[in-house]
């Protein structure tokens, strides 16, 4: 019944965008490409196999790593620049390969997302630090926190079904997320529909960020997990942890989010109500105060 009822809803949009009473999409209409963001830099870090494109606050305070989202890039983290430098924080943020304006060598190797991370911050010097990953940036923070706990203060995942490979756990999955899911427009997928209802704005800029991701066709290349990322992997997992999720999360509800905190020894979690698959955008304000009020802890 349920991919009957997405299968309709997709049915229904198609009708509304041929009967021209669908607002105008991103991919439909001009979009300027973004300036840059306030407060940081841009640069480049060679890596092997390709070149990722990242922002650095910069400055003497703990750095803290934002992993985006399969639907965004290092543009997604416009409402966390300020708040986490404010608090005295070194904010960096890439795109990963596939995403953004990371670019990869077609010839070279595929590599790690992990080892990708790692990469990264040696080329920037950095000893230790904390961890923020959203949606599918999460699921690869879970490999990096496996892979190099040494390195972590601290783990953030917010909204992320966390790259698990239990069998049993995929076929909750595969319940929850019929293969006619992904035909959803990625706003009905990914925002609330609180949020969509009360922010049309947001809603459309969510949507132009989303559409600067990735080029037209482009498909991030397949890499493996460094680590397997199982639950009883999790159960070892060393970083404190912070897990978050909305109770209107399509991909992440709140039903999954405990099966991880039964797992991962003395995780803290916050479930945000009306909050759909991206809280660093639908509540940046609530985001950045239960995230730094968790950074400072550790």
């Amino acid at each position: 019944m349920l991919a009957r009822g997405l299968l309709a809803a997709v049915c229904v949009l198609t009708s509304r965008a041929i009967e021209g009473q669908s607002a105008t999409t991103p991919a439909q209409r001009e979009i300027p490409t973004p300036p840059p963001l306030p407060g940081v830099v841009e640069r480049y870090a060679d890596v092997p196999g390709a070149r990722l494109f990242y922002l650095d606050g910069g400055g003497s305070g703990v750095p803290v790593v934002f992993m985006h989202a399969g639907t965004g890039s290092v543009r997604v983290w416009e409402h966390q620049v300020a708040a986490f430098a404010a608090a005295g924080f070194r904010f960096i943020a890439y795109d990963r390969r596939g995403y953004g304006r990371t670019a990869v060598d077609s010839g070279g190797p595929v590599g790690t997302a992990a080892g990708d991370l790692e990469a990264l911050i040696l080329h920037l010097g950095i000893d230790r630090f904390h961890l923020v990953g959203t949606a599918a940036g999460g699921g690869v923070s879970f490999d990096y926190a496996l892979s190099f706990p040494h390195r972590l203060r601290s783990l953030t995942v917010a909204n992320s079904v966390g790259n698990v490979s239990d069998s049993s756990y995929r076929a909750t999955l595969d319940r929850m997320l019929p293969s006619s899911f992904s035909a959803l427009p990625p706003d009905l997928r990914e925002l609330g529909p609180s949020y969509r209802a009360a922010n049309a704005e947001g809603t459309r800029r969510w949507l132009d960020l989303e559409h600067f991701s990735r080029a037209p066709g482009r498909r991030p290349p397949a890499q493996p997990a460094r680590t397997r990322v199982t639950f009883a992997a999790l159960e070892s997992l060393v970083p404190p942890t912070l897990l978050i999720t909305g109770d209107a999360d399509l991909y992440t509800p709140p039903a999954l989010l405990r099966l991880f905190m039964q797992r991962i020894r003395g995780a803290e979690s916050l479930i945000v109500p009306e909050v759909g698959h991206s809280t660093y955008w639908e509540r940046p304000e609530l985001f950045n105060s239960t995230v730094i009020a968790f950074l400072r802890k550790h």
